[in-house]
């Protein structure tokens, strides 16, 4: 940062001081952390018998400190190539019709409270009505430091188990729907694509948007042929510009395909792939008969689902990153 030419390149000195602020809050913490075990190891040392009120203040410190700690040591788990990178995170309802499309949006509202909680900024790429009620689909990135970290382990099938709002007859239901979470990697890669191996559609926006957004076939979605990925992308009012950010989606895409081939990460970053289905689940919410929140792969789980469907899912992000080590 002291190079005279530093700031000639905006966009990459932007991220150089963004690097530069993520390492000193990470040491400033451990600093604050170390600089408050030293004043207590004093005023311990410095106790006289039966000074209960000091010790009392004592107790209250550590039990702070330790929150502290913890939250300094989970960053020590985000040590993966892409963890602190932005993220892009899709949800596709599964079996179940509206009652999925439905349990679709109830996700969608869960992460974006999360987000919001955690202070994480959220564009929407694309998102696509249900027929009779909730989302066909939803592509959102997700912007902060380390929101793939943090986000890379709810990629995996969601159960919901629930009575019906939309039954006359009241019966519980089971629905279904995934998630897919990617991490968005710096397109100054070598991935080239051929424009003779794209389908490009474009189509007028259907979902929530500014004013004018659906009133000219703007949105557009590309289907790459060779690997039949699709990228659809409809938040921008212009065409050029929806179709430019497909094709970054598509790109991001890509380079994970050729990272399987090259170095196997893929299997790393997106997991095995899974139906969408019965069994395939890595969570469970059950509203009734009981009310239980589970995650299948570390077993942490809650009784108070209404908190997680608000956003409140550190508990299983946590387990999920200690796991991995």
């Amino acid at each position: 940062m002291t190079k005279p030419n530093f700031w000639d390149n905006k966009e990459e000195s932007e991220k150089v001081v963004s690097k530069l602020s993520d390492l000193k809050n990470i040491t400033s913490s451990i600093i604050s952390i170390k600089e408050k075990l030293d004043s207590d190891n004093e005023l311990i040392d410095s106790l006289e018998d039966n000074d209960s009120d000091m010790l009392n203040i004592i107790e209250e410190e550590l039990t702070n400190l330790k929150k502290d700690i913890d939250e300094v040591s989970l960053n020590a788990y985000l040590s993966g190539p892409y963890d602190k990178n932005n993220c892009i995170l899709e949800i596709h309802p599964g079996a179940g019709g509206t009652e999925s499309c439905d349990w679709a949006s109830m996700l969608y509202r869960m992460y974006t409270r999360y987000c919001e909680k955690e202070g994480y900024k959220i564009d929407i790429l694309d998102y696509q009505d249900g027929d009779e009620a909730g989302i066909k689909s939803v592509t959102m990135l997700i912007k902060g430091t380390n929101a793939y970290g943090y986000l890379k382990n709810e990629k995996g099938v969601h159960r919901l188990v629930r009575l019906s709002p939309f039954d006359s007859n009241n019966r519980r239901h089971t629905s279904f729907a995934s998630i897919e979470v990617t991490p968005e990697i710096e397109q100054n890669n070598d991935v080239e694509i051929d424009e003779k191996d794209l389908k490009i559609d474009v189509y007028r926006s259907t979902g929530a948007g500014g004013q004018g957004v659906n009133t000219t076939d703007s949105a557009v979605r590309i289907t790459h042929l060779p690997t039949k990925i699709v990228v659809t992308c409809q938040n921008e009012r212009s065409q050029i510009q929806n179709k430019e950010q497909a094709l970054k989606v598509l790109k991001n895409k890509l380079l994970l395909l050729e990272l399987e081939k090259q170095e196997k990460e893929l299997n790393k970053i997106k997991g095995d792939q899974m139906n969408i289905d019965f069994g395939s689940q890595i969570r469970s919410y059950v509203m009734h008969p009981y009310s239980m929140v589970k995650d299948h792969r570390t077993n942490v789980e809650t009784s108070n689902v209404d908190k997680v469907l608000d956003g409140d899912i550190n508990l299983f992000i946590e387990a999920n990153l200690k796991k991995e080590l």
